[in-house]
């Protein structure tokens, strides 16, 4: 099946107005039936639709209309695109798990609820294909099935591959907030811990932060004089 150009009725509209072409032309080359285009033609179909003009679009060559009118058994054909458009992916649904694993599920969460308590409830819902609900009942232990639950890795059951959950781990581990890991106790660095205590001062340079001055004259001790006056003294005892 041949591609059809981009807004056919608007292209069938404008070969009508601008062209001879037969109406079987037009309706082949746009993928519409004959009778649609004739009810353009009329005026019955397509109102009030501005045309659509195929050539400056690059879907078709002046060339290839001529050809076209001159011989009503020539069709036409759509031209190569000079731009070659990137091939627009199907955005990712929700993962799909086998019924045979999915009894496994409440298992997985709670190992990924006990192993990895930094992931959000998105990114394990992401993994596991779980909902809102059933998380949150296994988190506080409201699970219909709880007092037989054992964690078990995700991994191993099946239910997602290692790299999803690496890929998820390191990204929680990079939206965490900067405030909750330095609002707890933090360790002393090591260097002040394994550092020497310094020696305690033993001179007066080191008390006192420089050379001790040296006394004036008026300040040194007679010791003659003193050793006179306790003679003195112990001569009129």
């Amino acid at each position: 099946m041949t591609e059809a150009p981009l807004m056919p009725k608007a292209t069938a509209v404008w070969l009508v107005e601008n062209t001879s072409l037969t109406f079987d032309q037009i309706a082949e080359f746009c993928k519409l039936h004959p009778l649609e285009v004739k009810g353009i033609a009329d005026g019955e179909v397509a109102t009030g639709i501005k045309g659509f003009d195929p050539i400056s679009a690059g879907q078709l060559t002046r060339e290839e209309i001529a050809e076209a009118e001159k011989n009503p058994d020539h069709r036409l054909k759509l031209a190569a695109a000079k731009v070659r458009l990137p091939e627009i992916k199907k955005p990712r649904g929700a993962r799909y798990t086998p019924l045979s694993r999915r009894q496994d599920r409440p298992n997985a969460i709670l190992w990924l609820l006990r192993n990895h308590p930094e992931l959000k409830d998105a990114q394990i819902m992401r993994l596991v294909g779980t909902t809102k609900s059933t998380l949150q009942s296994i988190r506080e232990r409201s699970h219909w099935n709880s007092a037989n639950l054992q964690p078990m890795d995700p991994v191993t059951l099946g239910l997602c591959s290692q790299i999803d959950l690496d890929f998820e781990v390191n990204r929680a581990a990079k939206e965490r907030p900067k405030a909750e890991e330095e609002g707890g106790q933090t360790l002393v660095p090591a260097e002040i811990t394994t550092a020497k205590p310094a020696p305690a001062p033993t001179t007066r340079t080191e008390v006192f932060g420089g050379p001790a001055k040296p006394k004036s004259e008026e300040e040194k001790i007679d010791v003659d004089s003193v050793f006179g006056k306790l003679k003195t003294l112990k001569n009129a005892g």
